[in-house]
């Protein structure tokens, strides 16, 4: 017969591992308060831009790059000296970014045609063809590009797109980002205009870790560009459009609440609850790209919405069983928005 040794005391052998646990856990949590107090809080930044906001220009907000004789957008496969960045984006008046280097190829073709440009849509290329991180396509005054999935990969984008803008002395740039989301409330398909873009606290921040140090800034985004694209959406034959907050999430599963993930530390019941504060906080779908779009187009002073379709209600499930071709029919949605808008603005409309 076999005799497993058991730890003596071992009560007290697991609640010495708990209390160092908690300690540690204590001392991680007071740390990082402290550094956030610490950190100055960018919550309004709207005066420090004044001299280019007045002249449209796209600016940044980094002292560093005027002392820099060469600017290398590496994830483009762009730079300053290697191209005539003036000369290849001076006319961007609206700048579409989506996840998907796909979807933004044929949101790209689509407004091509929308516009009804010369030559043939299927001839665009790709200005990022010489890198595999992001897609960039240009349609007229239209610019097109992919920006994966996350807050780590927007944000790695939008530095690189912001200098681009800055670069290429881009005037009254509007930048939106189209996608697909998980809706709160909201039946499949339908078109969500963010009003606020929230993190999973429902606070409308964004916190970045500097040098050891948790910036704050602000998510707001623009208010007048948000009724009208709302406008646009109620002037388009069904297509179901609500304003409504947006909650970013840093994980599709376990940080928005999934139970489908191969990770699960709560009950179906958790789950519902934490979904139904949520939508009392006025949050109406769930993605994850948000709070740093927002926060970057704040900062620099950039007119940005987020328009997402829903795939699917989070109140009944988790998983999207919907068929392939109404997935594809519901992401040409916001497509659909922001091609009414450009066209508005561009005296194209019917």
């Amino acid at each position: 017969m076999f005799h497993f040794l058991q730890p003596k005391n071992k009560t007290n052998v697991l609640g010495r591992e708990t209390k160092s646990v908690y300690q540690n856990s204590m001392k991680t949590s007071l740390l990082r308060k402290e550094l956030k107090i610490m950190a100055p809080i960018l919550l309004n930044v709207g005066n420090e831009s004044t001299d280019c906001l007045e002249h449209g220009l796209v600016h940044v907000k980094n002292p560093h790059l005027d002392f820099m004789e060469e600017d290398i957008l590496y994830h483009f496969n762009l730079g300053t000296k290697t191209h005539n960045l003036p000369a290849m984006f001076g006319d961007i008046k609206f700048v579409c970014v989506g996840g998907s280097a796909n979807r933004m190829k044929a949101f790209a073709q689509f407004i091509f045609k929308e516009l009804e440009l010369k030559g043939d849509c299927n001839d665009i290329d790709d200005i990022c063809a010489g890198t595999d991180r992001y897609s960039m396509y240009k349609a007229g005054p239209v610019l097109s590009i992919s920006h994966g999935m996350g807050v780590p990969s927007i944000s790695i984008m939008m530095h690189e797109l912001i200098k681009l803008l800055h670069h290429a002395r881009c005037r009254d740039v509007t930048l939106i980002r189209i996608g697909t989301s998980g809706g709160v409330g909201l039946e499949p398909g339908t078109v969500v205009i963010t009003d606020t873009a929230v993190d999973s606290f429902f606070q409308p921040q964004f916190e970045q870790v500097v040098l050891g140090k948790v910036i704050v800034r602000s998510t707001q985004l623009d208010e007048n560009l948000a009724q009208e694209l709302l406008q646009c959406g109620k002037e388009i034959p069904n297509l179901p459009t609500v304003l409504g907050n947006t909650m970013c999430t840093h994980d599709f599963y376990e940080g928005q609440g999934r139970l489908d993930g191969a990770l699960c530390s709560f009950s179906t019941e958790d789950k519902l609850e934490y979904l139904r504060k949520a939508h009392k906080a006025g949050v109406r779908n769930i993605e994850m790209e948000s709070t740093v779009f927002a926060a970057m187009c704040r900062v620099c002073g950039l007119k940005a919405a987020v328009i997402c379709v829903t795939l699917l209600d989070r109140f009944k499930g988790d998983q999207i069983s919907t068929p392939h071709e109404l997935l594809l029919e519901y992401q040409q949605r916001p497509q659909y928005l922001v091609s009414h808008f450009i066209k508005k603005h561009l005296g194209l409309h019917n």
